[in-house]
C-alpha cells in the first residue's frame, strides 16, 4: 500500500529539515533518483521549507521589502511543489499504463498525486500540532486544546491513507482510471500573465 510507503518517508524528510531547521539548507535526498520514494521526499522537503517561508512572511513586522521577498520564494515554491506532484502522477500513469479500465470505470475527483500531496500537508501539521503539546510554556489550556486537535488529524491521516490506497487499488483492477490535467499555472508565465507580458510594453 502506498501509504505504508508515504507516511514513513514524509516523517523522515521532516525530521531531517528539523535538525537544522533552516530553510536554506541543502536537501540531502537519501533514496535512489529514479525512485518514487525520492519524489515522495522531495515533495515532503519542498512543503516543509514551504512552511517556514510561509511563518516568515506572516511575521506581521516584516519590512514589506523582506515581505515582497519571501511572497516572490513561496510563488517560485509553489510552482516546484506543483512540478514534482506532476511527476508523481507520471509516474503512476506510467506504472497504470497496460491497465484496461473496466466499461464501468469511473474517474477519480482528483489524481493520486494531489491525494498524495494533502497527506503530505497533513504530516507537517501533525508534526507541528504534536510540537505544540510538547511546550513546557504553554498553558494547560493549550496543550489540551492542541491535544485534541492532534487526534483530530491523526484519525484524518489515517481515513486520507486508506482513501489513497482504495484509489489505487481500484485503479489496479480498472474499477477507476487516471486522467492527469496538468496545472497550467499562469502567474508565473510571462506569455499568460498581463502584467509580465505588458511589463515590457
Amino acid at each position: 500500500m502506498i501509504s505504508a510507503i508515504a507516511n514513513p518517508i514524509f516523517q523522515r524528510a521532516i525530521q531531517d529539515y528539523h535538525v537544522y531547521d533552516q530553510i536554506d539548507h541543502p536537501i540531502q535526498n537519501p533514496y535512489d533518483k529514479q525512485s518514487l520514494e525520492h519524489l515522495l521526499y522531495l515533495k515532503c522537503w519542498i512543503d516543509t521549507v514551504q512552511w517556514h517561508m510561509e511563518d516568515v512572511v506572516r511575521n506581521p513586522a516584516i519590512d514589506p521589502k523582506d515581505g515582497l521577498y519571501w511572497k516572490r520564494r513561496i510563488d517560485e515554491s509553489n510552482q516546484y511543489r506543483t512540478d514534482t506532484v506532476e511527476y508523481i502522477d507520471s509516474y503512476f500513469l506510467q506504472k497504470y499504463q497496460d491497465i484496461e479500465a473496466l466499461p464501468s470505470a469511473k474517474i477519480n475527483t482528483e489524481s493520486p498525486a494531489w491525494a498524495i500531496d494533502r497527506l503530505s500537508i497533513l504530516a507537517l501539521k501533525i508534526y507541528h500540532m504534536e510540537q505544540e503539546t510538547l511546550r513546557s510554556d504553554a498553558t494547560e489550556v493549550h496543550i489540551s486544546a492542541c491535544q485534541n486537535k492532534l487526534n483530530i488529524l491523526l484519525e484524518q491521516r489515517m481515513d486520507l491513507s486508506q482513501s489513497i490506497d482504495e484509489l489505487l487499488t481500484a485503479i489496479e483492477s480498472g474499477e477507476k482510471y487516471m486522467k492527469v490535467y496538468k496545472q497550467m499555472k499562469m502567474y508565473n508565465d510571462p506569455e499568460l500573465n498581463p502584467v509580465l507580458y505588458t511589463s515590457g510594453k
